[in-house]
């Protein structure tokens, strides 16, 4: 038994090399009929469910070995979670892989080794799988295979338009599905190679698309500020300044409103009229979209984004809804705290999605961090926005993986909506992305400035803008159909026991 478990944990490994940023996607084309060739060689439906887990464990173990870096931040007080962060996480998303491989042991192996059946079983239960992460457990859907194909470049946008039919769920179920073939020589070759063109073609005609631009010019700051940030006053009034200098520039270089990094002010804005004037007298009657704190009660904080018109009340505020699990809030069934002793358990939660209208500007959704990975969840139906506003602070990060993969995620939302996307990060990487996912403008990670441009036009609904997550779902449901009868219904593998 353990010279597959071995195996399944390597080629695990080999696959994260598909993954942002260093897009090797022709790793697959090795990796996957490799897993698919150990779950047909398992001999007992525990070594099988070992053999999935341990593939998973691996892909996510070398796919999110950054989540590491914002506790070396407070290592004095976390040391003891170095070396068990990403192992941990790891661990429990491994899960999910068992189920794509035990549907794909339901069904005979062809003629032609694992065969059609299986590959489109194990396709279909991959994104089935990844669907259900999404939701399960407050949801992770981090590192989808169709995020490898947010190339930067020419290349990767035209991969990524497809995104706006199926989504980045659809993406995978396609890259999973071509990634396979290679299990039937070279006809599997030849049909993957046929599909990659095909999927090429329609991503070049979908680039000539006409936008009209929207005539807004956008500031989005890079202040670059350490994590964890020192609380004292001085260091908060430098902060501060800092904003009001960069804002400035911004909107003498002709910006329309700046856009700051999430929780980048040191005030809390929506109740401090003294932080808004002294902003106002900066910034005049500009809409100020503001990464910031807000403590509703003794024992309610929020992660949020307050926009500002001058010295009065807020204009609007959005609320985070989406939390970071150990980061903003803790389970409660994890018995360890480690939220800042100031927030008690963690943030509270927003009420979802909303589209925010502020006067002088289209109406936006806003996506605070972590909330740009969920997949067709980021928009108010009900209200459609035509353009997004994505404010993170990634620095917590580090010069790692994790900004890159994250920045991945970001591109596809906004081809899979058909809507242009503001990015401003407090670190990088602070961005413009149109409606087709190329990167307009843009600041490198760990550098500092400010970045202003034109805002491009949207897209008309695209089809996943419509009916979102359903259309992957049904795909794979129609795989997971044509496996069980190209497989024989009800057969199994004769090698499971």
């Amino acid at each position: 038994m353990k010279r597959p478990l071995v195996q399944a944990f390597l080629w695990g490994l080999v696959s994260a090399l598909a993954l942002p940023p260093i897009h090797l996607l022709p790793v697959l084309l090795f990796s996957i009929p490799a897993f698919l060739r150990l779950i047909g060689a398992a001999s007992s439906k525990k070594q099988l469910a070992l053999i999935g887990w341990t593939f998973g464990f691996g892909l996510n173990l070398a796919g999110l070995y950054w989540i590491t870096e914002p506790i070396l931040t407070e290592i004095s007080s976390f040391w003891w979670l170095v070396p068990l962060a990403a192992p941990l996480l790891a661990f429990a998303v491994a899960f999910y892989s068992i189920i794509p491989a035990y549907a794909a042991s339901l069904v005979r192996p062809g003629r032609d080794g694992p065969g059609l059946s299986r590959l489109l079983m194990f396709s279909g239960a991959w994104v089935f799988s990844d669907l259900i992460r999404q939701f399960a457990f407050s949801g992770f859907p981090w590192n989808l295979w169709g995020s490898a194909w947010a190339i930067p470049g020419r290349t990767g946008d035209i991969f990524i338009q497809l995104a706006a039919l199926i989504g980045v769920h659809g993406l995978t179920l396609l890259t999973v599905f071509i990634a396979g073939l290679p299990i039937f020589g070279r006809r599997g070759l030849a049909t993957a190679a046929a599909l990659l063109i095909a999927w090429a073609s329609f991503g070049v005609i979908h680039l000539t698309t006409p936008v009209q631009s929207t005539g807004v010019t956008v500031a989005l700051l890079q202040p670059k500020f350490p994590v964890p940030g020192s609380y004292d006053r001085a260091s908060m009034i430098a902060r501060w300044q800092t904003l009001l200098g960069m804002s400035r520039a911004g909107i003498n270089a002709g910006a329309n409103t700046v856009i700051w990094p999430e929780g980048s002010s040191p005030w809390l804005l929506d109740t401090d009229s003294a932080a808004r004037a002294q902003l106002a007298a900066v910034t005049g009657p500009t809409p100020m979209l503001a990464g910031s704190l807000r403590q509703v009660s003794n024992t309610d904080f929020r992660n949020s984004l307050v926009v500002t018109r001058g010295p009065g009340p807020a204009a609007a505020i959005y609320d985070k809804w989406k939390l970071v699990p150990f980061g903003e809030y803790m389970p409660r069934w994890i018995p360890v705290k480690i939220t800042p002793d100031v927030l008690g358990s963690g943030f509270t939660p927003g009420p979802g999605p909303a589209t925010l209208h502020v006067a002088g500007l289209p109406p936006f959704g806003p996506l605070i961090c972590y909330e740009a990975i969920f997949s067709g969840q980021v928009v108010n139906e009900k209200d459609r926005p035509l353009w997004l506003v994505n404010v993170t602070d990634d620095s917590w990060f580090g010069n790692s993986a994790g900004p890159r993969q994250h920045f991945a995620d970001a591109r596809l939302r906004a081809v899979e909506e058909g809507v242009p996307l503001a990015r401003a990060a407090n670190s990088g990487i602070t961005a413009v992305i149109d409606s087709f996912g190329h990167v307009r403008a843009s600041l490198p990670l760990g550098a500092q400035g400010v970045l202003v441009t034109v805002l491009p036009g949207a897209l008309p609904p695209t089809p996943y803008a419509r009916f979102g997550l359903l259309l992957p779902s049904v795909l794979s449901g129609l795989f997971l159909i044509f496996g069980i009868l190209l497989g024989r219904p009800g057969a199994k593998n004769n090698n499971i026991a």
